[in-house]
């Protein structure tokens, strides 16, 4: 009899557990679709700004800008590890920290003075562990607003420009496709030069253009622009990661629980039957001692 109750209880823990994560399966998958949405919608200005950057400079070798050619050899490294706020999304965190964590710790061994800031509590949580110290945390959430990520980026630019930072770069998970999404440390600053516009078949310029203002003051403004369309592209990129590991970790675990609600039930039938047997075999051998 105790069996039996125990292996019921059992079954009821495991029903519950399987409605929550069912439930959080589909909530990721909501959530999922609305970020796909925005990376999707944000991906065209994004590649036309990078368009408008390499038809406005004529001559990339000639390009003087403090966010391309600045050379901070004092300056230090900056590594910005977007994670998540939450967990319960497979191995979206570890793939991303554990790769952040590889580039700090080759390029402390290097002798390059490195600092960590962090979006994401599990990204904060985890370099507090590794006991490595989070110079500054960003509260983005899990729906990124271009003014907030702008704010953090003018900011790097910023310390960057003034040469406190020799170069900027963000580790995240880089989405690709549903079933692809890759961890990537991504160089902001310096930014590459741009490689200019294509050459048409005939062997001209297909961009013969005449820019008014002049081509330095476009580059003035297109270039930190960019900086900041391409971080929240990495932001949005990584919502969207986060999103997708969640709801097919939620629906592995969903299949687990239902896996295994069958086995507790098939379990339980047996003990039951065993136990009306046993009732069975006492009744009969009962009434065959008072006949």
């Amino acid at each position: 009899m105790a069996q039996i109750r125990e292996i019921k209880t059992r079954m009821i823990a495991v029903g519950t557990i399987q409605r929550i994560t069912k439930t959080m399966q589909m909530i990721a998958t909501a959530k999922f679709t609305a970020a796909v949405q925005r990376t999707r919608a944000t991906q065209p200005y994004t590649e036309k700004i990078r368009e408008l950057v390499a038809a406005v400079c004529k001559d990339p070798s000639e390009l003087d800008h403090p966010l391309v050619t600045a050379d901070n050899k004092n300056g230090k490294d900056l590594i910005l590890v977007i994670g998540s706020d939450r967990g319960f999304c497979g191995a979206y965190n570890a793939n991303v920290l554990r790769k952040a964590l590889r580039y700090y710790t080759a390029e402390v061994e290097s002798g390059r003075d490195v600092v960590v800031e962090a979006a994401g509590k599990k990204a904060q949580n985890f370099f507090r562990f590794a006991k490595v110290d989070v110079a500054k945390f960003h509260d983005v959430g899990d729906k990124p607003a271009f003014e907030v990520v702008a704010a953090i980026a003018d900011d790097l630019m910023d310390r960057f420009i003034s040469g406190e930072l020799a170069s900027v770069k963000v580790a995240y998970m880089r989405f690709e496709s549903n079933s692809r999404q890759i961890p990537e440390i991504q160089q902001l600053l310096p930014m590459e030069a741009p490689t200019g516009a294509d050459e048409g078949e005939a062997g001209g310029s297909t961009s013969m253009y005449e820019f008014t203002p002049d081509e330095a003051t476009l580059l003035n403004d297109l270039l930190p622009r960019a900086v900041r369309t391409a971080l929240f592209q990495a932001f949005n990129d990584a919502v969207v990661s986060e999103q997708i590991m969640r709801m097919i970790a939620m629906k592995a675990a969903t299949d687990n629980a239902a896996g295994l609600g069958r086995n507790l039930k098939r379990d339980y039938n047996r003990a039951r039957q065993a136990r009306i047997t046993t009732e069975l075999t006492e009744i009969v051998s009962g009434a065959a001692a008072l006949s």
